[in-house]
């Protein structure tokens, strides 16, 4: 029989190696061991594959525990068809993280779309973005200048989907000029359209800077079969990823072809979605009910990739610009309140989407 004393003695000793073993446990990286998914909501090619896989290529080395990051595409539906199955069908163990573009304004225009409700997610960084519009010099009678987009005969405008926040822009801007065009849409990213553009099937398209910089600059603009017209972003600040092109912001543009800066209904519109993309165009999340742990590590681990000099430097050499990410415990807020568009604003676009397919 154990004497009372030994006994004792017996259960701190047990006690206390059990505590030792909670705090190793406690202290153990979440990712150690673990693999990580990346789920980008367009193919293969686009800019925002372009830029996902950039992401991927680095982030793991910020991430305590080192786990390998793969990347997985979904597309579809201008982006929606991945950020759904994030939410609904993903597992929630906090191994899989979408990448997602577009995905705020389609949010903003029908949030019925979405179950669960897309602001549950957990967002850990978001990154604004610029767009570049461009057509082809051999539009009749001949573009040389972008205000020469006014005198365009048979342009075809070229879309990824009805409702994406790139198609909606650029409907409006060529609105707003007054100049008559065609509306293809349905290409399922970016690569395929800039192939129909090749083609002559369509004629002017927009793109982000990552596959602007990269691909039509030296494909197209630089061959003499392109010129930028005019580049969509937040205007009321810089944007870095404008360093280097000499393009007209759009209000430039329409201010030298119509002699005053835009307004009216149109323009309050297009205003509102740069907002959004100009804020948030690139979103980093988790599904809903993901651990914080996760989400803390990978927030961390952006916050180190913005400082990470291989990354710029490669960076700089793929897509002509450092992502800036905004990360940190303010996003999700920061999400909430640029996507809660005036009823107003919601009700006009929804309206004007509609008409494209009349």
């Amino acid at each position: 029989m154990v004497p009372p004393v030994r006994r004792i003695a017996l259960a701190l000793l047990a006690l206390s190696a059990l505590a030792l073993t909670s705090t190793a446990y406690a202290d153990e990286p979440f990712y150690k061991g673990k693999q990580l998914t990346l789920l980008i909501n367009f193919a293969v090619g686009g800019p925002a594959d372009v830029e996902g896989r950039l992401f991927a290529k680095y982030i793991g080395r910020h991430i305590p525990g080192h786990p390998s990051v793969l990347v997985e595409n979904m597309d579809g539906a201008g982006g929606v068809v991945g950020a759904k199955y994030l939410g609904a069908v993903a597992p929630k163990d906090g191994t899989m993280v979408g990448y997602f573009t577009g995905t705020g304004f389609i949010y903003a225009l029908d949030p019925s779309r979405f179950n669960p409700d897309f602001i549950s997610y957990g967002f850990v960084a978001i990154q604004g973005g610029a767009t570049v519009n461009y057509a082809r010099t051999d539009v009749p009678p001949g573009l040389k200048i972008a205000t020469d987009i006014v005198k365009a005969k048979g342009l075809i405008a070229g879309g990824l989907s009805v409702d994406t926040s790139k198609d909606v822009r650029l409907r409006l801007a060529l609105d707003m000029l007054g100049t008559k065009y065609k509306y293809v849409t349905g290409y399922r990213s970016s690569a395929p359209a800039r192939l129909a553009f090749q083609r002559g099937e369509i004629n002017i398209f927009s793109e982000s800077t990552p596959s602007y910089r990269s691909i039509v600059i030296p494909d197209l603009v630089d061959k003499g079969e392109a010129i930028p017209l005019w580049y969509d972003a937040d205007y009321s600040k810089p944007s870095s990823q404008m360093a280097g092109l000499s393009i007209l912001q759009y209000p430039e543009l329409y201010r030298k072809i119509k002699g005053a800066l835009p307004s009216g209904p149109l323009w309050d519109n297009y205003r509102a979605i740069n907002a959004i993309d100009g804020a948030m165009l690139r979103m980093i999340c988790f599904p809903p009910g993901t651990p914080a742990a996760a989400r803390d590590a990978l927030m961390a681990a952006i916050v180190a990739l913005n400082a990470d000099k291989d990354h710029a430097a490669e960076a700089m050499r793929t897509i002509g610009f450092v992502p800036e990410w905004q990360a940190g415990p303010d996003v999700q807020q920061s999400v909430q309140s640029v996507l809660a568009i005036p009823a107003g604003v919601r009700n006009f676009l929804n309206g004007y989407i509609k008409a494209a397919n009349k």
